[in-house]
Order: C-alpha cells, then structure tokens, then sequence
C-alpha cells in the first residue's frame, strides 16, 4: 500500500496536506499578500526619517476626542488614529501602521479584480505591481487618503464579484463599501453617481428590480446615518468647511491641471489603464464589466465640472489596472513569443519605474539636506511640512520659563493652525505646556478653556491681527527647526508673542475666531 493511504481502515487514499499547504504559501492570493506585506514593510522602515505631518497632527489630536465626524473629515481616520494610541502609544511608525495597512488591503483587491475578470497570475501581478505606488504614497502619511483609497477599491472589487457571479446579495457588500467609504471621505460620493450611471446605462440595470439592491442602499444609508446625524446636530458645518476649502484650491490653481494630473500621478502605467478602459467599454469580452467603465468616466466628468483635485481620482484606476492586465494577458498570447517577452519586459520596467519614482518623491528616503533631498522637497511640499515641531514645542516652553509666576499660572498657547496646536498637544506635556487652543476646524469647538487664560503665547497669527485684539503683544521667538529647512512655519509665520489683555470677553472673541483651513 502507497504511504498516502496511510491506514485507511476504508483503503481510500488519505489527503495529501503537502499538497494543500503548497496551494497556499505559493498559490496567486499568497503571492499577492507577500506583495501587499512588502509595502508595509517598506511604510515601517521609512516611516521615521522626518517626523509628523502637519495634517497628521490634527488627526492625532481628533483622534483623542473622538466623534461620528469632525469639521475637515468623516470619523473613520480618526477612529483609526485612536486605534493606533491605543495600541502603539504616541509612535510615529505605529501612527501611521492603519494607513499601510489600508493601502496594502488595496494593493491585494487590485490583483483578485484581475482575477476575477478572467487574468492568471500574470495579469494579476502586473495589476497589482501597478497599484503599488500609490499604496507607498498614500500610505506614507496617516490621512484620511489611505482609507478613501481602499473603499473605493473594495467597491470596485465587489461590482466585478457582483457582474461575475450574477449574485445579487452582492449589492449589500456593495453598500457597506459605500457607506463606510462616506465615513472616511465625502468623494465617495462622487463615484456612487458613476456607479448609479453605469447601472442605468448597462445591462445591469436588471438588478433595479432586485431586492438585495434596495437593502444594499439601505445598508449604505445605515452605516453613513451616525454621521449625518452629526452633521445635523453642528449645522452641517462640513459644507462650509468644504465650501472654502474648495475656494481656497481654485484660488491657488491647484484644480487647473486636474486632467494633466491624471497623466502625471499615474505616469507609465498610461498605456495600462487606457487599456483597462478600453476593455471595459469597447471590447467585446468586457461587456458583462462594462458597468465599470462607466464608473470611472463619470465619476472624472463630476471631479471636472466641480474642479476637483487631481489626487481625487486615484482610487478610480486599480479597476482599470486590473481590467488592462487582464485584456493585455490575452492580447500577449496572440502574438510572437518573442515579441510579447520584449512587451513583457518593457511593462515590468514601467512598473518598476514607477515604484521607483514614488519612493523618490512621495516617501521619507533621503538625508535631509542632500542633493536628493532638494530635489524632492522641490516637488513634494509635504515632505518639509514634517520637520520643526518638537523645536517649535521646545520654543514655547523657553518662553514660557521666562516669564513672571503670576503669568505661568493664568497661561494659555494661541496656535493659529492646526500643526501648531497639534504639536503643542502632542510633545507640550514633556515640557509641562498647557493645552493649545486653536480657532481652526474642530479644535474651535474644544473651546478656550475654564477658567479662560490671561496670558497668551500666541504662535502663527500675525502681528497686526493681534494688535487688534490684545492691549500688550511682544514678540517672544522664532519658530524654526534644526535642519534649517524652509516651510510654512518658518516662512509664512515665524514669529511668536506674548500677549495680554483681551479687549473682548472671552466669548464674544470666541465667537468670531472660528475659521477653516
């Protein structure tokens, strides 16, 4: 008797677990796994070099008052920040571990779309190596990008499960997608119009008359409720907020260029994703996913007529990049061996390529101050926005020991934007700082304090605005940081004073100090 019937008291042949557990570890979902595992690896070895983001600082601190929603964003960012506190204290790496970990997730969905469209393991690494320098740029920071990235994703990836299968339970994995994808950002609104769009123009507007649709809207409804309840109960206040950030960008020409920006983000993987596109709306074996295609046109004609942001539509190409791996597996197989292993070649090289230039440009990797470093601080502003805030913390505490007992008891940190009082909140109790106190986004609705200061150290508000509202202000400090680095602190506000004698009572100047930013 062969080893592999092993005792069978039936003779029948026993399973053979070898076989089986090969299947997983270097199976197609392993290898795409071992992928997605790769990037948060890199997030951990990266993820120290500078410091906290200006952006994650508000987060970090909305983390700790957390809410259904907050002024600049839906509560799923922050819920994850609080998860990290919890689990990884104040550290910089385990921060930002969430946000790899989203952007990883999606990394792994991009290849099962290829997967599911009908793409061997071929095409389902190349979608998902074409998916990965995004996942090393949006997950670089701890922001609410990472998570809006991966719902988009996830919707994507169930509509293919949904178009597959032809099983309708699937609109309420569907509809989870969405609302939890509201509670993460509101553009998830923009590519729910795409996905209504390409129901009604497709074959699959059949599924208007299924059940399961109805209940996957109302789950959507659901999970998005607690939010919108919130939004209520604070007069809507993120549609003023959205309403003048949007101002804001169209002001500085930052949505000039979002069809240019299209090409930009997605450098050379172009001939991917256009191939995706073509898949989904012209060949012949798309058309089951044709609902796809839609999704993705409409939703870039919204973000063009409401002059969104060109990172705005970067979760829309993962279903393009799969439905392109996929066409172009089938197309490489009607061709010369030898020329499909040159296009393959040149493919792998594009996707590395782009790898490349992401890690250059959108990850902490240099020295700062080198050749390189000036060379990506040229073209991404957000790597210098990482630097000086432990030294504008250690400042104010400077300040502050110079300063008479009387004015250290009835102490108060005026901090005009939200990485200033961020930081303070973040490194201040070491140094044994009052709480900052902000007029910006939700750190205006923490109030001024009880009893309310007397003395002020006033960071990032101007001179002429604290004349105004101050009988004494003296200029105390310079903000700055060690690198000598040029940012927004150092440029646009540096300056630092002491102030006292509010001329309005506490509420009355509360009252006007809100804005957004």
């Amino acid at each position: 008797m062969s080893s592999s019937t092993i005792n069978s008291p039936t003779g029948t042949r026993a399973p053979d677990f070898s076989k089986t557990s090969g299947a997983i570890w270097f199976g197609d979902v392993a290898i795409l796994i071992y992928i997605a595992v790769a990037t948060i690896v890199v997030h951990l070895f990266t993820g120290t070099r500078y410091g906290f983001h200006r952006d994650e600082l508000a987060t970090l601190e909305d983390s700790r008052h957390l809410a259904w929603g907050f002024v600049a964003y839906p509560p799923i960012t922050p819920f994850f920040g609080r998860l990290s506190l919890i689990l990884f204290g104040t550290s910089l790496t385990g921060f930002r571990f969430f946000a790899a970990v989203a952007e990883a997730i999606a990394v792994v969905l991009t290849g099962l779309m290829a997967r599911d469209l009908g793409g061997k393991r071929g095409a389902q690494l190349v979608a998902a190596a074409a998916a990965v320098p995004v996942c090393l740029g949006g997950g670089a920071l701890m922001q609410y990008v990472a998570f809006d990235y991966l719902f988009w994703v996830l919707t994507a990836y169930f509509v293919v499960r949904l178009l597959k299968s032809d099983d309708p339970r699937w609109w309420l994995a569907i509809g989870a997608a969405i609302g939890l994808g509201m509670l993460a950002k509101y553009t998830m609104g923009f590519f729910t119009i795409g996905l209504v769009v390409g129901l009604v123009l497709t074959p699959a507007r059949r599924y208007l008359k299924s059940k399961w649709l109805w209940l996957g809207v109302g789950l959507s409804i659901l999970i998005f409720l607690p939010n919108l309840l919130w939004q209520a109960q604070h007069h809507f206040v993120s549609l003023d907020f959205l309403q003048h950030i949007h101002a804001r960008d169209v002001r500085q020409g930052r949505t000039t260029y979002f069809l240019p920006d299209q090409l930009r983000y997605t450098l050379f993987v172009l001939p991917l994703w256009l191939t995706g596109l073509y898949f989904y709306l012209v060949s012949a074996k798309g058309a089951r996913f044709r609902m796809l295609g839609w999704m993705y046109v409409v939703t870039l004609a919204l973000f063009v007529i409401a002059k969104g942001r060109g990172y705005y539509m970067l979760p829309g190409y993962p279903m393009l990049y799969a439905a392109g791996s996929v066409h172009g597996e089938q197309w490489l197989a009607t061709i010369r061996r030898s020329s499909a292993t040159i296009i393959r070649a040149l493919a792998w090289t594009a996707l590395s390529a782009n790898v490349i230039v992401t890690m250059l440009f959108f990850m902490p990797v240099s020295r700062i101050n080198s050749r390189l470093w000036n060379i990506e601080n040229a073209g991404n502003g957000d790597l210098r926005e990482q630097l000086g805030w432990e030294e504008l913390t250690q400042t104010t505490a400077q300040i502050r020991d110079t300063l008479s007992p009387d004015d250290r008891a009835h102490l108060g940190i005026l901090a005009g934007n939200y990485g200033e009082a961020g930081a303070i909140n973040l490194f201040g109790p070491r140094y044994g700082l009052p709480r900052a106190i902000s007029g910006i986004d939700s750190f205006w609705q923490r109030g001024y304090g009880d009893p309310p200061p007397q003395t002020l150290i006033v960071i990032g508000i101007s001179r002429g605005y604290l004349d105004k509202h101050f009988t004494s202000c003296q200029l105390a400090g310079h903000t700055g940081n060690q690198f000598g680095v040029k940012n927004e602190e150092t440029e646009d506000h540096p300056d630092i004073f002491v102030c006292r004698g509010l001329l309005q009572p506490w509420p009355e100047f509360w009252k006007d100090f809100r804005y957004y930013g």
